[in-house]
């Protein structure tokens, strides 16, 4: 059984084909051109995967999407692509596959049902896993007992819209003082940059700040002071065993996981919260299309269930595992 994995972020489309086992097929993966043009992106990411191993060999779809999103509708208005606001994804995927089940969930809920099911090298823990996008935006999603947990509308774990500042910045979705605001890429760099740094972009801060520099490591402090925040308070609420972490800035390494850490065990008072292990996602870039993957492979098998709604009713899929 060979699936499609589709994994839509804010400044890049990718897709895979992927085993039964988690073994990948093919990969690719497009840039977002811009603020429009994302159905074009869509198609190409796609069609490059359908070319390499024919449309005929894949039996359905998984997408793990920035949101919001309505799973039930099929819908996503990712906060990050202006140009798509209730966009009809599930409807415009199953066009270019018709005939085959589609499958829609936040992009940070499939990275942590990915290190579920295939990373997660300790051993999958008994309780609660955290999944964080730390990224153009800041997103995340939860797997409880072993099973995925999307909410009654699909949302649940949108953890970078906690607010972490009443008196902070306007955020794009809307609210003020989001953990986003702090902690996202664009976000660093834009405080970076107002505090004298004249660098470009999130990748070249996280250069500077393990280089040394003043201001970049000052910036990534401040972002790993509010993800700590975010990570307790969740961990409060679901009594979490682990955070699983990645995006693009999550690459930045010591940078960002030394003062996050740091911060999580200044700031873990009680014993429950003091257990808590914060990683780095095991499986990288792969860990969203694999859990897109599962959503798809794991739909019909397995002991346990738990909801995902699904377009016109809500459906149960079964933990990978």
């Amino acid at each position: 059984m060979t699936v499609l994995a589709v994994d839509i972020g804010g400044t890049k489309f990718a897709a895979a084909a992927v085993e039964a086992d988690g073994a990948i097929r093919a990969r690719a993966e497009v840039p977002l051109r811009g603020r429009d043009g994302a159905e074009e992106v869509l198609l190409e990411v796609v069609g490059r995967i359908t070319g390499e191993v024919g449309a005929d060999r894949l039996t359905g779809v998984g997408i793990g999407s920035a949101g919001p999103l309505d799973p039930r509708a099929g819908t996503v208005s990712p906060v990050n692509i202006p140009s798509w606001r209730d966009f009809p994804l599930v409807g415009a995927v199953e066009r270019m596959l018709p005939g085959r089940p589609v499958r829609l969930a936040g992009d940070a809920q499939c990275m942590a049902l990915g290190e579920w099911w295939l990373g997660l090298p300790e051993g999958r823990p008994s309780g609660a896993v955290l999944g964080v996008v730390v990224s153009t935006g800041v997103g995340g999603g939860l797997v409880l007992d072993g099973l995925p947990y999307l909410g009654p509308t699909g949302n649940a774990g949108h953890i970078g819209h906690i607010v972490a500042d009443a008196n902070g910045d306007r955020c794009p979705c809307g609210a003020v003082g989001c953990v986003e605001t702090v902690a996202s890429g664009p976000s660093m760099v834009r405080w970076a940059r107002a505090n004298g740094w004249t660098g470009d972009d999130a990748k070249a801060l996280a250069g500077d700040a393990d280089s040394g520099d003043a201001v970049a490591r000052r910036a990534f402090r401040r972002a790993a002071g509010t993800l700590a925040a975010a990570v307790l308070t969740t961990s409060a609420l679901f009594d979490l065993d682990h955070v699983v972490i990645g995006g693009g800035v999550a690459a930045a390494g010591a940078v960002l996981f030394d003062p996050l850490r740091e911060a999580v065990e200044a700031n873990a008072g009680l014993g429950f919260l003091r257990r808590l292990r914060v990683t780095p996602t095991s499986l990288g870039r792969d860990a969203g299309l694999l859990g897109a993957a599962a959503l798809v492979l794991h739909r019909d098998t397995g002991p346990t269930e738990t909801l995902v709604p699904e377009r016109g009713a809500p459906g149960r899929v079964p933990s990978p595992g």
